[in-house]
């Protein structure tokens, strides 16, 4: 792969490992979408239960179920995606547009339940007496639905952004499909056709559509994570100096030895939820953190660098989000 910032230089080579990709990207796609959604179907059915009710487990019950919606509508843009006869018709087109607003507002959902899942998380650890008061069940069901809303606004330009644009194209004797005529070796036997494609509106669009996504969909939710992390480690450290402190402490002696084990069977109950949260935070991370610097990189270098560099990785990067969000669970 070759990689500058000369003008006269590609930025990425990548034409023939796009080309390798994607002829196993469907399987791939099929076979990570298919556990991904049977692991998370699980994981809703048992964090459903009634003895398994709680605020941290409804936010990742909705994790869960906006992943499920994701995976289950890319399995049929993965197939169309592969068939060419139908790639350059209205009805495709229609559905690219749909794919775009309908999985990027279901995947910023994701993200963000994960942010507020780790404000829960922090607060039940910086703050354990006021907990049940700031981050109750009631709380955490608002909270998840208007983090819902506020994702589908938030979407909305990317919808108003893009257009169905309208071309003539000629169709070779083996099917191929060109937009020069002079491409094409026997002319008689050419077809004329009409071909659909997505587009953004004009510049400005486009811009919107670039903040949107790059900034707001996927910058922004990694610095925040990022940030949250780093909290919650802290706060870990500081919960285990204290328990330390309380077991070198005189005062444990006038404790009973029981009632302290209990105690300290919790607080590692605890600590390891906690763990565990942090853990999905940087799968998160992981999924995440790529392609907002993609976007940066895309923005400052610009439709050179989207041709040679970001369109090629596009399949790639769908599949590793969908392993990383499968690995999450």
């Amino acid at each position: 792969m070759a990689f500058s910032t000369s003008g006269n230089v590609t930025f990425c080579d990548l034409k023939e490992f796009s080309k390798v990709f994607r002829s196993c990207h469907i399987y791939l796609s099929f076979a990570i979408c298919t556990m991904g959604t049977i692991l998370n179907g699980i994981n809703i059915f048992i964090l459903s239960t009634k003895q398994m009710r709680n605020p941290t487990n409804l936010i990742l019950t909705a994790l869960a179920t906006a992943d499920v919606i994701v995976m289950l509508e890319y399995m049929p843009f993965a197939y169309l995606q592969h068939e060419s006869a139908s790639y350059f018709t209205y009805n495709f087109a229609s559905f690219l547009i749909f794919h775009a607003v309908f999985t990027n507002a279901f995947h910023f959902i994701s993200c963000s339940l994960a942010i507020i899942l780790a404000i829960w998380r922090y607060v039940a650890v910086k703050f354990p007496q006021n907990n049940q008061n700031w981050c109750h069940e009631t709380r955490t069901k608002y909270t998840i639905l208007l983090t819902s809303l506020f994702c589908a606004c938030v979407c909305f330009p990317m919808l108003i952004s893009m257009q169905i644009n309208v071309h003539s194209a000629f169709r070779s004797p083996t099917g191929q499909i060109v937009f020069n005529k002079s491409l094409i070796s026997n002319y008689s036997e050419v077809q004329n056709i009409t071909v659909y494609y997505t587009g953004y509106r004009n510049s400005v669009f486009k811009i919107i559509s670039f903040y949107v996504y790059g900034i707001v969909l996927k910058l922004i939710p990694c610095i925040l994570l990022v940030l949250l992390s780093i909290l919650l480690v802290i706060e870990l450290f500081k919960a285990k100096q204290r328990k330390r402190a309380l077991l070198s402490s005189n005062d444990t002696r006038l404790i009973k030895k029981r009632a302290l084990q209990k105690k300290q069977e919790k607080e590692k109950q605890f600590n390891r939820t906690t763990k565990m949260l942090l853990a999905v935070l940087l799968l998160f991370l992981m999924a995440e953190f790529p392609q907002a610097m993609m976007g940066l990189l895309l923005h400052i270098w610009g439709e050179k660098f989207e041709n040679e560099c970001y369109t090629p990785l596009g399949d790639p990067a769908r599949t590793w989000r969908y392993f990383a969000l499968k690995k999450c669970r």
